[in-house]
């Protein structure tokens, strides 16, 4: 099981659609650049997405392990991520603070957090800092965007 964030706005005409490429990874969704594909599956085409046509209005999606749950929840960005409709999180601009303090905490004790790995593998400390990195990354892009998870 997992956690699916996106970022959708209303005003589309500004969305880039280049393609892109995804690979699944280390308990997450990771888009990675041509030249890195070619690198690691020479000879093969990718499946490529654009941004913005499956729904056109999404601008932002991306996927975590629930088995990362427990470490987030440790950081304080539990309901953030996995329940931001329960603490009136309803726009990207109102999780960059969270997002940041709890991205903060997670760099600044590695080994604390890393206790919280999960033991049968399945995602990990670095996984989840990349997640948010992602995250509050497409938050700062995308401050207007409506927030919504699937989980």
């Amino acid at each position: 099981m997992s956690l699916d964030v996106y970022l959708t706005v209303e005003d589309t005409h500004k969305l880039h659609t280049e393609p892109r490429i995804f690979v699944r990874e280390d308990g997450q969704t990771k888009q990675i650049t041509r030249a890195e594909w070619d690198e690691r599956f020479p000879n093969h085409e990718p499946v490529t997405m654009v941004a913005g046509v499956d729904s056109g209005r999404t601008v932002y999606r991306a996927n975590i392990t629930h088995n990362l749950n427990t470490m987030a929840n440790a950081v304080g960005v539990y309901k953030h991520l996995w329940r931001p409709d329960e603490i009136g999180i309803t726009e990207a601009k109102q999780l960059i603070k969270p997002l940041r303090r709890g991205l903060t905490k997670l760099e600044g004790r590695p080994e604390k957090f890393k206790e919280y790995n999960p033991d049968n593998g399945w995602g990990n400390y670095e996984g989840l800092v990349n997640f948010i990195k992602g995250y509050l990354a497409a938050c700062r892009q995308y401050p207007n965007a409506t927030v919504s998870v699937s989980r």
